[in-house]
């Protein structure tokens, strides 16, 4: 299928360079989705720089009503992207926070508030990019599989992200994508939210495994690894407690899933 177009946005002709923001998650937990992301951008002709001084975005603070905090951990990021490059983030998280929040943060100094809507006017998403900036046409070399998208909330009412990473799931001739029951609603990750209404939480993505599983996809897809983390953890665990000898809802980051199957042939099912 053709890839989307979105008018909101002024996007520019595909630079020389851009920088790579890989958030805390990636980081800590998923570095190869971050490595992913880097080879899909080079693939492409782009030189990507990653810089090693870059920190939190400021989101857990921010959401969790600590906007002095929030401030002082966004300023790390305000001064350290200097060259007017694009800065490319593997999570619509993340990136909803310094493009949406990271202006008001810092709207009562006039200098700070002039770096903050320069650095917010050069922030994409990972899926964004690729679609409207790259215009990512890779051909698909795995083999037939059906998989479910997730978009975190962030993504998807921050950052429009659910629309260009459908766009790249669909580009993919060999691959099949399932909808699941109340696609927009939370995955119960929120952050902070998870660790301080564990209970909540664990309810939320009860639900959200469930309407995954109904769906009869292979694997989910996400953009966002809190979210990832989050589902497919839930889904292991109900797995532990059915005995299940190996996982029946695997999950992997949009960036290493268009890595894998425009890369080499694969011999996975879910592939």
């Amino acid at each position: 299928m053709a890839l989307r177009t979105d008018t909101r946005r002024k996007y520019p002709p595909k630079p020389a360079d851009v920088y790579l923001f890989s958030t805390c998650l990636i980081d800590q937990f998923t570095p190869q989705a971050g490595l992913d992301s880097v080879q899909l951008l080079e693939r492409e002709g782009i030189r990507v720089h990653f810089l090693e001084e870059q920190t939190c975005c400021g989101q857990p603070a921010h959401s969790s009503g600590y906007p002095d905090e929030a401030r002082a951990v966004a300023l790390q990021q305000l001064n350290l992207f200097v060259e007017p490059w694009p800065v490319v983030i593997p999570s619509g998280s993340c990136g909803g926070m310094i493009r949406v929040h990271y202006p008001h943060l810092f709207a009562d100094d006039p200098v700070l508030h002039a770096k903050a809507v320069d650095l917010s006017e050069r922030v994409y998403e990972l899926s964004e990019f690729l679609v409207h900036v790259v215009n990512f046409n890779q051909p698909d070399l795995g083999s037939a599989c059906t998989v479910a998208l997730h978009t975190s909330c962030h993504a998807r009412r921050e950052m429009g992200a659910h629309d260009t990473s459908a766009a790249l799931l669909d580009s993919l001739a060999q691959v099949k994508v399932v909808e699941q029951l109340r696609i927009e609603e939370c995955c119960g990750f929120g952050g902070t939210f998870a660790m301080r209404y564990p209970d909540i939480s664990e309810a939320i993505v009860s639900d959200k495994v469930a309407a995954l599983r109904d769906t009869g996809a292979q694997c989910v897809v996400s953009a966002d690894c809190g979210c990832l983390l989050n589902i497919t953890g839930r889904a292991a665990k109900q797995d532990e407690l059915a005995g299940c000898a190996a996982p029946t809802l695997p999950g992997e980051h949009l960036a290493s899933f268009l890595w894998r199957r425009t890369t080499e042939p694969a011999t996975g099912a879910a592939a």
